[in-house]
């Protein structure tokens, strides 16, 4: 059986393999002007002359079954980056204590309007209370666009912030991070031995 970090990239492929299937029969769809629940048939019950009636219902079964495929590739990577990560999984509520401190707004280069426009690298689903992750002020839907060295734009993925994380017990990371219009910075340093499982406290996924 492979290791977790090469599940993770095998399911993280599957997973863009499906969104790349989506879009191409959203844009059927778009094509013949019909949604998901647009009548197929005029108000005589007959089939509309005017659009591939066949084209588009196989179009909806296939979104549909495609969803379904889409919502179980990334439960089942979900499970696997826990295996990657090792860390806990507590909510949070918003940090209001230690921490806070290292976060500034981001206004060297790659923030402000241009990082608006970098795809993120992964998406905080969780943070474990006291843990290195809350301490550094990381919160629960933060969308992560840098991670030390490691960013999408530069062919990363969730695996390689496991695998930074494992050679970097304290160490201090930069990360750069969008949280709703704003871009900030903030400092993660992981270790263990803060109560929690791993050396994060947090729980990410793909964005």
């Amino acid at each position: 059986m492979s290791d977790p970090a090469s599940r993770a990239r095998q399911l993280m492929q599957e997973k863009e393999n499906i969104e790349a299937e989506i879009d191409a029969y959203r844009s059927q769809l778009e094509q013949q002007n019909v949604t998901m629940t647009t009548p197929l048939v005029d108000p005589e019950g007959f089939p509309r002359a005017d659009i591939d009636v066949y084209a588009v219902r196989h179009a909806r079964v296939s979104l549909n079954r495609l969803r379904n495929d889409h919502r179980d590739v990334v439960d089942r990577l979900g499970r696997v980056l826990e295996e990657v990560y090792a860390i806990g999984a507590v909510v949070e509520p918003r940090l209001n204590g230690a921490g806070a401190g290292k976060m500034v707004n981001g206004d060297g280069p790659g923030s402000g309007s241009s990082s608006a426009s970098v795809r993120p690298l992964a998406r905080v689903n969780m943070v474990s209370e006291n843990s290195p992750s809350a301490t550094a002020g990381l919160e629960r839907g933060d969308l992560i666009i840098q991670f030390g060295d490691l960013s999408s734009d530069q062919g990363h993925a969730l695996a390689d912030i496991g695998q930074l994380v494992q050679r970097s017990e304290g160490v201090e990371i930069p990360i750069k991070l969008r949280r709703e219009e704003e871009t900030l910075d903030v400092v993660l340093t992981p270790r263990t031995g803060w109560g929690g499982r791993g050396m994060l406290g947090m729980h990410i996924l793909p964005p």
